[in-house]
């Protein structure tokens, strides 16, 4: 099966790689990041890749005071 948008190393990655890699998407097709978003997220629902969710880029452990 064929996507519809084009990969970023022109080829369609393996899970693993996908997992690995943020972008998947050749970013030039995109016109804004909103778009580029909704198609990463596709992508990743195309491969059988988990979705990142914006609380992935939160750090989980608290931080210290500022002395």
């Amino acid at each position: 099966m064929d996507y519809k948008y084009r990969w970023k190393n022109g080829y369609t990655p393996t899970q693993d790689e996908a997992a690995r890699n943020q972008y998947l998407l050749d970013e030039g097709q995109f016109n804004s990041e909103q778009d580029r978003k909704l198609a990463e997220s596709d992508a990743r629902r195309h491969l059988g890749v988990p979705i990142p969710i914006p609380d992935d880029e939160k750090s989980v452990l608290p931080h210290a005071p500022s002395a």
